[in-house]
């Protein structure tokens, strides 16, 4: 039983903050829209801050899921921000997929502070987070991640230390750009099958039982097939991902040649209108 925080009621915090209350431990929410914070009081045992630095005060751990490096740092810097709340030896977690840059700049600062700060972005989209069975990917010390680890476990079916701090943001990139190519592939193969007449609903049900069988055939294929997309990872989020991937790559002096193209696709995905759609929405531009 843990006093945390959580900072960020978005798809993906909301329900992660529900299953710690659920677990037993202690939460407090901050969310920038005072309203989501509200309903999850409403819905679950806890209490909400007006500022992520009343939300950290008197916490042992504080966990931050918002959108991306910008957000990141406003919900941790400054007079407001958590880091300006926690006390000395606090530990600082942080689930948003950002950049390795800003993971090590903000690390810095909160080691500045003597505040513990472990990076630990997920994969297993909404439904994962709802179900409680994310994958969860860790840069840190490893004292800190043996305290993180029991708490994460409530909304976790994998927790692993890849290695210090960033190293888990790093694991996050290379998660992104498996499922780009795994994405675009799929869709290749079920817009020729529908090209051919095939029962693509009875192909997946085959080939998912062989060699091409993958996490995306199996949760996204027969969506794919439907033509569903209002729902999932979106667009949006992929590329701001990708992009990541991007610049740290050619960083380390490396390019990444399916990676690009796939994105230059979701761009194109976003001219049509499909920023929210789910990333298997890469199809339309094969079907539309």
């Amino acid at each position: 039983m843990t006093k945390v925080a959580f900072l960020g009621m978005g798809v993906m915090g909301y329900p992660m903050a529900g299953h710690l209350a659920a677990a037993g431990h202690d939460v407090t929410v901050y969310n920038r829209t005072a309203a989501k914070s509200a309903q999850w009081t409403d819905e679950h045992k806890g209490t909400s801050e007006a500022t992520p630095r009343d939300a950290a005060k008197g916490q042992a751990i504080v966990f931050a899921c918002v959108g991306n490096d910008d957000d990141l740092r406003s919900v941790c810097l400054g007079p407001d921000g958590a880091f300006a709340g926690m006390e000395p030896g606090a530990l600082f977690v942080d689930h948003t997929t950002v950049s390795p840059s800003v993971t090590r700049e903000l690390a810095a600062a909160a080691a500045a502070q003597d505040l513990r700060y472990v990076d630990a972005p997920i994969s297993g989209g909404q439904a994962g987070a709802e179900n409680g069975v994310l994958t969860v990917m860790c840069g840190g010390a490893q004292g800190d991640f043996d305290e993180a680890e029991p708490v994460i476990d409530a909304y976790a079916k994998k927790c692993m230390l890849i290695g210090p701090v960033g190293a888990g943001q790093q694991t996050k990139m290379l998660n992104q750009i498996c499922i780009a190519g795994l994405v675009q592939a799929l869709s290749e193969a079920v817009s020729l099958g529908q090209k051919l007449e095939l029962d693509m609903d009875a192909v997946l049900d085959v080939i998912s039982g062989g060699a091409a069988q993958s996490w995306q055939m199996e949760n996204r294929g027969k969506t794919m097939v439907a033509d569903e997309f209002e729902f999932g990872f979106a667009v949006d989020w992929m590329r701001k991902d990708l992009g990541i991937c991007l610049a740290e790559a050619k960083e380390n002096g490396m390019t990444l040649p399916v990676t690009a193209l796939v994105d230059q696709f979701y761009g194109d995905v976003q001219k049509m209108g499909g920023g929210r759609w789910d990333t298997s929405s890469l199809l339309r531009r094969l079907t539309k």
